[in-house]
C-alpha cells in the first residue's frame, strides 16, 4: 500500500460512522447528562410522587435515605430532601438562562451595534464597557442583591450588570473582525445603512455569542448559588442549592447529605454545562 493509499484509507476510517459517533461521545455525554438534569428539575416532580418542597412536617425531621415516601430523606424541618434540590435546581437553571437570554439580547445588539456604527459611537460603547468590565462582577451582584434585597428576580437583575457588558464586548469583538471582511466592505461602500451592516453582522456573530452562553449559564448558576449562600439570594421557604448548602453545613456531623446533596448536583450541573459547551465550541471551529 503506497503512502497516498494509506492516507486515504486513514480518511475512510476517521469518517466512518463508528468512528463519528466515538468522535461525538464529547458532546452527547455531557448533553445528554446536562438535558437529564433539566427534565429531572422540571419534568419529575409534574410526572413522579414527590412531596412539595416546603411546608414539612417537623415530626418526620430528619428521616434517613430510603424511608417511605422520601428516597433521599427530609432536613431538620421535615422538607423532603429531594423536593428541595429538584425545585432548587429549578431555581439556578432559570437565573442561569434569563440572565444570559437578557445579556445576549440586550449586550449582543449593543456589541454589534457598535460595531456597525463605528466612529465615536464605537468608541464611548467600548470605554463604558472597559469600565464596567474592569470592576469585579462579584463585588457587583453582591452590593446590587444587597441593595434590593432577596429573591429570584433581584438575583438575575444583580447578575444581569455581569452578563450583558460580557456579552457585548464578545459581540463587538467578533463584529469588528467580520466587519473588515469582503462582503461587509462591499456593503458599506454601496451605500448600506447601519441598520443593513447590523442585519449582515448578526448571523455571523450569533453562534460565537451562543456557544459563549454555556459558560455564561454556568458562572450564573455558581453566582446565585454563592449569592444565596450568602443570605442574599433565593431565601427559604425558597429552595435554593446555596441556600441547601449554608443550612446543611452545620450538620456535616450528623447529615453530611443535606450539605452534600445540593453541592454534588451544583458540581454536576456546571461540569455538564461547561463540557457541553466546549464540545460545541471546538466543533464550531473545526468547520
Amino acid at each position: 500500500m503506497t503512502a497516498l493509499q494509506r492516507k486515504d484509507h486513514s480518511r475512510r476510517l476517521v469518517r466512518s460512522p463508528a468512528g463519528s459517533w466515538r468522535n461525538g461521545l464529547d458532546l452527547w455525554i455531557p448533553a445528554a447528562a446536562t438535558a437529564f438534569i433539566v427534565l429531572a428539575c422540571f419534568v419529575w416532580p409534574l410526572l413522579g410522587d414527590i412531596p412539595r418542597s416546603v411546608d414539612g412536617n417537623i415530626a418526620l425531621a430528619n428521616l434517613p435515605a430510603g424511608s417511605a415516601g422520601h428516597l433521599l430523606g427530609t432536613d431538620t424541618v421535615g422538607n423532603d430532601v429531594l423536593a428541595r434540590v429538584l425545585a432548587g435546581g429549578r431555581v439556578a437553571l432559570e437565573v442561569g438562562v434569563a440572565t444570559n437570554v437578557i445579556g445576549l439580547i440586550v449586550g449582543g445588539s449593543l456589541g454589534i451595534l457598535a460595531a456597525a456604527a463605528g466612529g465615536a459611537s464605537d468608541m464611548l460603547v467600548a470605554r463604558s464597557l472597559d469600565i464596567l468590565i474592569a470592576f469585579p462582577a462579584v463585588v457587583l451582584a453582591l452590593l446590587i442583591a444587597a441593595d434590593l434585597g432577596p429573591g429570584e428576580l433581584h438575583v438575575i437583575l444583580a447578575l444581569t450588570f455581569f452578563t450583558v457588558p460580557a456579552y457585548a464586548r464578545l459581540a463587538r469583538a467578533h463584529a469588528l473582525q467580520i466587519r473588515g471582511q469582503d462582503f461587509v466592505q462591499a456593503a458599506r461602500l454601496s451605500g448600506a445603512r447601519t441598520s443593513q451592516t447590523f442585519g449582515h453582522l448578526i448571523p455571523n456573530v450569533l453562534p460565537r455569542l451562543l456557544t459563549f452562553s454555556f459558560l455564561g449559564v454556568s458562572l450564573a448558576i455558581t453566582f446565585e448559588a454563592a449569592l444565596s449562600f450568602l443570605g442574599l439570594g433565593v431565601v427559604p421557604p425558597a429552595a435554593s442549592w446555596g441556600d441547601m448548602i449554608a443550612q446543611g453545613q452545620e450538620y456535616l456531623g450528623t447529615n453530611p447529605g443535606l450539605a452534600l446533596i445540593p453541592s454534588a448536583c451544583l458540581v454536576a450541573t456546571v461540569v455538564s454545562v461547561n463540557l457541553t459547551g466546549d464540545a460545541v465550541r471546538t466543533r464550531l471551529a473545526s468547520r
